[in-house]
């Protein structure tokens, strides 16, 4: 039996988002891996490094729960239009700095400080319009492929930001991120119109909008549960951070090698997502989702613990793919559980665990590092995921018993 085209790509308005978010992730990771060697050529500093994760980390917490209120009270198709536009003339800025010789690290940190205040509104609406674009029934396979296209875009990105900055300079990767915003915006315009539920628009975006969201996802415990385990696994467990430091100090390895250990999560991600994209329906989510995590767990433990290069290539290969696959599932429970009229506010406040698990995460990952040594940061991260799932399961056992068949809450019709 040969592959399949994955049913969501058969929508065509999701296609076109979904080849548009390819092209642009692309482009916004090339970026994202420029800007550490930009950063890196005006202040050798490795704490002038650290100031871009505060760049970023800080109006996503700040500006997300809003971003949702507005997502739920406005057309977001016509926010996204605003933010991929905004981020592209900040792109195109940064470019121009660069290329006239006039940009300093306070531009890089400003910028991208902005750029991180468009990711705050547009994905709550990015997440929030994939259900009204496709049936119910294709949402965990729509949710596969765009965690496939982050995955490439995630591997493809920084394969290309070396190559442009050799061939064209620094600036030009800055050029082509702007330009590759362009695809977003071409699919929003293919797309056309799209139905959307409006129930609180009277509200729009204000404090009881805002508590109405957080009073939701208080109020269903399959969602907080997923949220919570999101945020356990990426804080305790975030074995990236420290690979410079795992690469040459103990598994006595060379920068090509430690290139292999970058790229293996992303592969073990890509995998795992394909190969849930030909699965038709997804069963047993919410068991497939607690194992995933402890595997998780289990590979970061076996990481930190090898002195052997392909052991830990295969290690930290597997923590990408069982991270494919909770992220796959719990995308797909938290948006199957939540009306259309409350689902940017829920996945606003899911952006803010998403994103802060992982920046708090290296932070913690850093100091116990700095005090016991890189394995053992890596080791104890891994059960302390284990821990905290067990935790989490022993808190709400309904997890274990989630189907994925369950009465649904989103989606639309087909086209």
């Amino acid at each position: 039996m040969g592959l399949h085209i994955p049913p969501s790509l058969k929508h065509k308005k999701f296609f076109y988002l979904w080849l548009g978010q390819l092209i642009s992730i692309t482009g916004t990771q090339m970026q994202i891996w420029a800007l550490f060697w930009h950063i890196n050529q005006l202040n050798d500093n490795p704490i002038a490094l650290g100031g871009i994760g505060v760049a970023r980390i800080l109006p996503v917490i700040i500006f997300s729960l809003i971003g949702g209120a507005l997502a739920d009270s406005m057309d977001r198709r016509k926010v996204m239009f605003v933010t991929q536009s905004f981020a592209a003339l900040l792109a195109l800025a940064l470019g121009l700095l660069t290329q006239y010789g006039n940009v300093t690290i306070w531009h890089i940190y400003f910028i991208t400080a902005l750029q991180a205040i468009a990711v705050a509104f547009d994905g709550p609406s990015r997440q929030a319009l994939v259900p009204n674009l496709l049936p119910k029934k294709d949402l965990p396979n729509a949710f596969s492929m765009t965690f496939t296209s982050f995955q490439v875009g995630s591997v493809l990105g920084p394969a290309l930001s070396g190559v442009v900055i050799a061939l064209a300079g620094q600036s030009a990767v800055y050029f082509l991120n702007a330009i590759s915003f362009a695809a977003v915006i071409v699919a929003l315009i293919m797309i056309g119109n799209v139905p959307q539920s409006f129930s609180e628009r009277s509200a729009g975006v204000s404090l009881d909008s805002i508590r109405e969201g957080v009073r939701f996802i208080l109020g269903k415990p399959i969602i907080l549960s997923s949220m919570m385990l999101d945020f356990v696994a990426t804080f305790f467990a975030s074995a990236n951070t420290l690979m410079p430091i795992i690469a040459t100090d103990i598994l006595k390895v060379g920068v090509v090698e430690y290139g292999y250990l970058s790229a293996g999560p992303a592969v073990g991600a890509v995998l795992a997502a394909l190969v849930i994209s030909q699965v038709k329906e997804l069963r047993r989510q919410g068991p497939l989702f607690l194992g995933a995590v402890l595997v998780f767990g289990l590979a970061t433990v076996l990481f930190g613990a090898t002195r052997s290069f392909v052991v830990a290539w295969l290690a930290i290969a597997t923590t990408g793919a069982a991270d494919g696959v909770s992220t796959i599932i719990r995308n797909t429970i938290r948006q199957l559980q939540t009306p259309d009229q409350i689902r940017g506010r829920m996945t606003s406040i899911n952006q803010i665990f998403f994103q802060g698990g992982p920046q708090l995460g290296e932070i913690e990952a850093g100091t116990v590092a700095q005090l016991f040594g890189a394995p053992f940061a890596v080791i104890s991260g891994g059960i302390g995921c284990i821990l905290g799932t067990l935790l989490i399961i022993w808190k709400w056992p309904h997890m274990m018993k989630y189907n994925g068949d369950e009465p649904m809450l989103a989606g639309a019709t087909a086209d």
